[in-house]
């Protein structure tokens, strides 16, 4: 191997290392965190899974009943269902990364609230910084709105890629249906399916030519996310809907 090769493998391992071990320090700080009531209520705070160095993120909207107990983001049906999608663009969660906007579970499993956001998105922030992806899919009309900075729900932009600046850095946003809509919506599931086959592609994409223009992000004051109505498509899935598990995110 040449010198120069030998020398960029090692600075990316350093990073690589920088990125993992940021990452941990981020979570044993926020495992602690009290800076909403949520913190009264919960198991434990769900920080994020996945690869450090990960090209391809996923941002969903709050932990749910077996979240909050595990620990973990996306382990219950609406999870499963996630790594069924994953598999069928040959990824699985070791490959790419998985945070929410809240890292604590919302009581009764209700939406987010505005000063919940507000107060939980630096941490959100954090992780896209130390991980910096190339992409990031926003699951949800909450993930979707804080992350774009537009109010938009989620039926009006699903799978329309978009560029954005967040923290200095250019980034894709790809928002999608939460998979959670899905189960509850079973006719949205060919849709769900569509989206994520162009992930791939947006992962090897060169330049801008297959994505919407650039938008600034205002990490400020994002607006909450209203319910959306269920999308269209044929049903293709019966997983049944834990009732504990998560949010009402269409």
């Amino acid at each position: 191997m040449a010198a120069g090769a030998v020398a960029e493998a090692v600075a990316a391992a350093e990073t690589a290392a920088e990125r993992a071990s940021g990452l941990a320090a981020l979570a044993d700080a926020t495992s602690s965190c009290t800076l909403c009531a949520l913190a009264e209520g919960r198991t434990q705070v769900v920080f994020g899974t996945g690869d450090p160095n990960a090209k391809l993120m996923f941002v969903g909207e709050a932990p749910g009943f077996h979240e909050d107990k595990q620990g973990y983001p996306f382990v219950g049906q609406a999870g499963k269902l996630l790594d069924e999608l994953l598999a069928g663009i040959e990824l699985t969660r070791d490959d790419v990364y998985i945070a929410n906007v809240l890292k604590c579970r919302p009581p009764g499993n209700r939406d987010p609230q505005q000063v919940e956001i507000e107060a939980c998105e630096q941490h959100l922030f954090k992780q896209v910084a130390l991980i910096e992806p190339r992409l990031i899919a926003t699951l949800g009309n909450f993930a979707t709105k804080l992350l774009s900075g537009r109010p938009d729900g989620i039926t009006k932009v699903h799978g329309e890629p978009r560029e954005s600046t967040l923290g200095g850095r250019t980034v894709t946003l790809y928002p999608l249906f939460h998979p959670a809509a899905a189960l509850y919506t079973p006719a949205m599931m060919k849709t769900l399916e569509a989206d994520f086959a162009r992930i791939p592609g947006l992962l090897g994409a060169e330049g801008t030519d297959k994505i919407g223009p650039a938008i600034e992000v205002a990490a400020g004051e994002p607006e909450a996310g209203e319910a959306i109505p269920a999308g269209v498509g044929v049903p293709s899935h019966d997983l049944a809907v834990d009732p504990d598990e998560q949010l009402d995110l269409f």
